[in-house]
Order: C-alpha cells, then sequence, then structure tokens
C-alpha cells in the first residue's frame, strides 16, 4: 500500500507541504488526553497518517459523535497493534457496528480476528484515488480510460440500483478486458514470467477484492463511506 498521505491532504486541504507538517507537529507536541466516550453501536473510521522520522498515527474516531475515541502513535499500520486497539475499544465499553479503513491489509485482517462480524466499509474515495494514480500511467489505451471512467462514477452510487448498475460496468468491462488484463511476458532465456499490464492489472484486481465490501453505506445511511472524517478531525 503506498504511502501517500501527504499528497492526498494537499489536494483535498489545499495547504502546502510545510504547512501541513506544521501543524501535525504542533498537534503532536501538544497532543490532547482523549477519555473513551462509551458509545453503542458506533460507526468507527480507522486510518493511519504517516509522518517524517518513520512516524505513524494510527486514529480511531468515531464517526457518529464526531470524536476520536482513540489512537496510536507508532512506526507503521502494524496488524498486532491494530488488533489490540480494537480489542482495547472493545472492553472499555465501545460496542462497534462497523469500520471504515483503507482497505490497507493490516486493518483488515486485525478487524476480521478481534471482531469478525464487524461490518468492513472500504473507503471509496481512496479507491478512486489509488485507481487514478495507477490508471494515469503510461501507455493510455482505452480499456484503461474506460475504468478509470467506471471509478470516477463511484461518488454518483447512492442506492442499490446504482450499486447494481456500478458492479455491472464493472464486471462487463474485466469480462470484455480479461485477456488482455493477464497478458504476461516471458523472458525465453530463464522461463521467468511477468505481468505485461501491472498498473491495469493491480487496479481490476484492488477493485474486484474491494466490492463485497464497497456499498454496505446504501444500507445503512449512518456508515460512511470514505476515511474524510479524520482528515478534518487533524484539520481542526
Amino acid at each position: 500500500m503506498e504511502r501517500l498521505t501527504y499528497r492526498y491532504l494537499i489536494v483535498d486541504s489545499g495547504y502546502s507541504k510545510s504547512t501541513l507538517e506544521r501543524k501535525f507537529k504542533s498537534y503532536l507536541q501538544n497532543a490532547p488526553a482523549f477519555q473513551i466516550k462509551s458509545h453503542d453501536n458506533a460507526h468507527l473510521v480507522v486510518d493511519g497518517t504517516y509522518f517524517k522520522g518513520n512516524l505513524c498515527m494510527v486514529l480511531y474516531y468515531d464517526y457518529d459523535i464526531k470524536y476520536c475515541q482513540f489512537y496510536r502513535f507508532t512506526t507503521k499500520e502494524s496488524y498486532t497493534e491494530i488488533k489490540e486497539d480494537i480489542q482495547n475499544i472493545l472492553s472499555l465499553g465501545i460496542q462497534i457496528k462497523s469500520i471504515t479503513c483503507d482497505g490497507h491489509p493490516s486493518i483488515i485482517k486485525s478487524i476480521n480476528d478481534a471482531c469478525p462480524d464487524i461490518i468492513i466499509q472500504r473507503c471509496l474515495v481512496h479507491i478512486q484515488r489509488e485507481a487514478n494514480i495507477w490508471l494515469r500511467r503510461k501507455p493510455v489505451i482505452q480499456c484503461r480510460m474506460y475504468l478509470k471512467g467506471i471509478v470516477n462514477k463511484l461518488h454518483l452510487v447512492k442506492n442499490n440500483n446504482d450499486r447494481i448498475y456500478w458492479i455491472n460496468l464493472f464486471i462487463k468491462w474485466y469480462d470484455q478486458n480479461k485477456s488482455y488484463i493477464n497478458e504476461q511476458n516471458i523472458n525465453l532465456e530463464t522461463g521467468r514470467k511477468w505481468f505485461k499490464h501491472k498498473d491495469l492489472r493491480r487496479t481490476a484486481i484492488m477493485i474486484k477484492r474491494a466490492i463485497p465490501n464497497m456499498f454496505h453505506y446504501i444500507e445503512n445511511p449512518q456508515i460512511p463511506n470514505n476515511t474524510n472524517s479524520i482528515e478534518s478531525f487533524l484539520d481542526t
């Protein structure tokens, strides 16, 4: 998973990188002592923000009450630590209904192991961002641009009919381009093989794996479909 937090925040906030670094430094030097607030059926947003010096802050933000229930300073989004954090949050009286996250493997695995019955909602903004970064790389080909168009319609998915339409668009695109997506090069001397269209395949696989957890917010509007609330929290 690429660590592109600063790039995202610069675009979304309009601040320069140096301004963001000053804000984060000030926050870290005066970090408040948070108190857990008991809450039934909480919809959490979990994400890691990376800073200079190999420092990562993982936030557990309660979307319903607009409150950061828990945070950890660490070096990376670690499975062991995130699992422990979720277990601690549960033991302190917060009943978690859903967790919205960017799909980082460590976060997904820790949720599944710590509380397998909790709904996982993938961040749609993150999916759009990652796809647009990977798909804008050359060569520019028709099927790549068509997939980019599908991905950029994600924010229009508001109800079940929209969901079915969007998924069908993607499945149709995937079936039509499956052979191309999986084309391989081969080194005739060594026999080593590798996928020819890595960025396109990477994007398609990301979306295929994410689809089961992309649209829970339609059935339950209380579930946030992105992690932007954490970025807003850090900006205050």
